[in-house]
């Protein structure tokens, strides 16, 4: 692992900046996040910007993680033309970085495409905001670079009233955004050598490789960092045997190309922000339960032997353990949004919430529950889909 004192990608990150996420309900969103995730909106778009986009939009922030949700007004908006190859899903990924011209001129040595030139705005309170936009490798997605002023909005956004603000599951930071692909080596070459971003985890995994009558699917994962910021981008593409069987693939398939999968964020202590969250409706992937009986053996084989969780807690809550060397990350995963809503057009994007009691890895002992419930939910989702699909045909 890439743990060795390194320059960083050369970009100047800092961090990350908001993520972009396009929905077709924008009053559905508005109840996940605020009702159900208790992440406060902080800002809306004014009417003027709205309708030069043809688009609504809102932000909502918890601690340093930013999600801005759009949605169309009009049609032929980006956000229109976005859904019409799309279901729900993330069109951008934000960094911070410290000298935005700086990072520019990086890049263009590197060879990025770029999608727009330096903009340089000022928000609704005068603070500046500039940002520009590359192309990547990630189909419809753009990275975007921010430099801004501390606490300043992307432009035409407006405050709103934030004094009963909750963020009670204390999500802190993005501790890394992973994307699926049908094909990583395009991506990975992209990542080291316009990004600049550097190997830091791998692991291929079949269950196949465990039980080889079980057919099942499997995953080649590879982890590209920033050293300097500590920003993290897990990346997956599908493997033999039953490649087509493979939840990656199936991810690809329900968003018509490849994307973000999902966003984790990192909170100080996971027990009390799942309770919440189940309490609130949100729903999490099953764990199977014999995961817990063998839950001591693997600690053991991980070498962890400071493990001080209730196991019976973690199990009531369906919370995931991994670990070596004697630390060790807690983690769950949300259910897709297309089975959160009954409805594929809200895509199959999901949240994980993970703490990090030292531990640097990625749960790797965890592929194996993570993927037989996963797939259990997509079978459920493609019966779901031949169900509305007869409804509709009758």
């Amino acid at each position: 692992m890439a743990e060795q004192q390194r320059k960083g990608s050369g970009l100047g990150i800092v961090g990350y900046d908001a993520y972009e996420f396009v929905v077709a309900d924008l009053e559905r969103s508005r109840k996940f996040y605020t009702k159900m995730m208790d992440v406060p909106e902080i800002a809306r778009l004014n009417s003027h910007e709205a309708d030069r986009r043809g688009e609504d939009g809102v932000i909502f922030t918890a601690g340093k993680a930013q999600c801005v949700c759009v949605t169309p007004r009009e049609r032929d908006s980006a956000a229109d033309r976005w859904l019409k190859r799309h279901p729900d899903g993330v069109r951008v990924v934000g960094f911070k970085v410290r000298d935005l011209k700086a990072t520019c001129e990086v890049l263009k040595s590197r060879n990025a495409t770029f999608c727009t030139d330096v903009v340089e705005l000022s928000d609704s309170e005068g603070r500046p905001y500039r940002f520009f936009d590359i192309a990547t490798p990630l189909g419809d997605v753009r990275f975007r670079f921010v430099e801004r002023a501390a606490d300043a909005l992307p432009p035409g956004f407006v405050p709103q009233d934030t004094s009963s603000a909750g963020n009670s599951n204390g999500f802190q930071v993005i501790d890394h955004i992973t994307s699926n692909f049908l094909t990583l080596e395009p991506h990975i070459t992209w990542l080291r050598d316009v990004m600049g971003f550097e190997e830091y985890w791998r692991v291929h995994f079949h269950t196949a490789d465990i039980n080889q009558d079980s057919g099942g699917s499997g995953l080649f994962s590879i982890v590209m960092w920033d050293s300097e910021s500590g920003i993290k981008l897990a990346n997956n593409e599908p493997v033999t045997p039953h490649y087509e069987s493979s939840q990656i693939y199936t991810f690809i398939e329900a968003n018509q190309g490849p994307g973000v999968q999902h966003v984790a964020f990192h909170v100080p202590v996971i027990s009390p922000a799942v309770e919440n969250l189940r309490r609130t409706g949100i729903e999490f992937l099953d764990t199977p339960a014999t995961y817990y009986d063998m839950l001591p053996e693997r600690l053991a084989r991980q070498k962890v032997t400071n493990f001080d969780e209730n196991v019976d807690e973690l199990k009531r809550l369906g919370i995931l353990v991994d670990g070596e060397d004697d630390r060790y990350l807690l983690q769950i995963f949300m259910v897709e949004g297309g089975l959160l809503y009954d409805d594929a057009h809200a895509g199959p994007f999901f949240y994980e919430v993970i703490q990090r009691l030292g531990a640097r890895g990625f749960g790797e002992g965890n592929f194996r529950a993570l993927f037989e419930s996963i797939e259990r939910d997509q079978l459920e989702r493609a019966v779901a889909e031949k169900q509305l699909n007869a409804g509709a045909g009758s």
